[in-house]
């Protein structure tokens, strides 16, 4: 059989064997196979050195005819291949615009944050300001501007996280009472101020304590104010978080940062003062602590205590948040169950 002969048989095997082909990575293999250095195309043309030298030409030229007409065929069936895989691919990743959406779940506030949320629209409504402060604070802040001097016994009510000789993680927030007497004119007005956050106090986890917690510290410094001016306002949180029918009674307490110093119950919001377990069958419930900002408080920020006089409170909104909704672990805001904080979602 000649070169030539040969040449034509391997067209004519290869030609139908490409067009059958539907796999790309088969394809690349015939065309290694037919095209490579090593292909039966090269084999062939090996043996034009026995040929004549004028024959030469002509079964050279056939050669290359027949390569080029194998690439042209294998890349046609390429170009055919890949078409044909990207309209199954549009075909499969095609969008109904007709059909509905996947419905998007909508997460809510934190219980907690909802409660403090409330409180500060509330006190806002009131005139107060809502002032940040730091979890990290210094040792002058959070107790000897507080009338709670290094010795006091006082400091053994609140076992303290300390970073340093002076620094500690905030353990009250009535520590940002005392930045802000510091830092307020009172030559432009009374100082009203709330000041939500977390704080810190070693304490053992259980249903009721936890070493991290919240707080709301709030403030009022002007010239006359009175134990009723203070009693009113604790009358109005009171009712806008329980109910229009709440009451509040004020019973003598002690807090070094205050003079006089009261805790505050409000009538059991389940049986209306008419005792049950809630209430421990008294009928009150204990909800904060406040009373009068001590003069040497007022003295320590620079605030001419004869002149100037006070009331502070200190809420907490998880226990807010446990009395309202009837929660009776503390732990449970914080476990992250999706299926409990659920349960508080807000409209809107």
């Amino acid at each position: 059989m000649s070169l030539r002969d040969k040449l034509e048989q391997l067209a004519d095997e290869n030609r139908g064997r490409i067009m059958k082909t539907s796999d790309l990575e088969e394809l690349n293999q015939i065309r290694v196979k037919l095209l490579g250095k090593k292909g039966p195309i090269t084999e062939v043309l090996r043996g034009m050195r026995d040929l004549a030298p004028e024959e030469r030409p002509q079964v050279g030229e056939f050669a290359n005819k027949v390569r080029d007409e194998l690439k042209t065929a294998i890349e046609n069936q390429r170009h055919d291949i890949e078409q044909e895989m990207t309209a199954h691919k549009i075909a499969m990743e095609t969008v109904d615009v007709t059909l509905p959406g996947t419905p998007v779940r909508r997460g809510t506030a934190h219980v907690i944050e909802q409660i403090i949320d409330d409180l500060e629209d509330l006190f806002m409504g009131m005139g107060y300001q809502v002032v940040d402060g730091y979890e990290v604070e210094e040792d002058k802040y959070n107790f000897e501007k507080l009338n709670i001097p290094p010795d006091h016994p006082a400091r053994d009510m609140q076992d303290t996280f300390y970073l340093g000789h002076d620094l500690l993680m905030r353990t009250q927030t009535s520590a940002v009472q005392a930045r802000t007497l510091e830092s307020h004119d009172f030559s432009k007005g009374p100082l009203k101020e709330i000041s939500p956050g977390r704080v810190y106090r070693r304490d053992t986890d259980d249903a009721t304590h936890s070493h991290q917690f919240h707080q709301m510290e709030g403030l009022v410094v002007d010239k006359h104010i009175t134990m009723a001016d203070l009693k009113g306002t604790l009358l109005a949180m009171a009712r806008h978080v329980f109910g229009a029918e709440r009451e509040i009674r004020l019973r003598p307490s002690y807090f070094p940062f205050t003079e006089p110093s009261v805790e505050v119950d409000i009538s059991c919001f389940r049986c209306g003062g008419k005792g049950c377990a809630v209430c421990k069958y008294s009928g009150w419930i204990e909800v904060l602590g406040a009373g009068m900002v001590h003069p040497n408080v007022l003295r320590s920020a620079g605030v001419d205590s004869d002149v100037y006089g006070g009331f502070a409170f200190g809420v907490g909104p998880d226990r807010l948040a446990m009395l309202k909704y009837g929660v009776d672990d503390i732990r449970s805001f914080y476990t992250d169950d999706l299926r409990f904080l659920h349960q508080f979602k807000t409209e809107g």
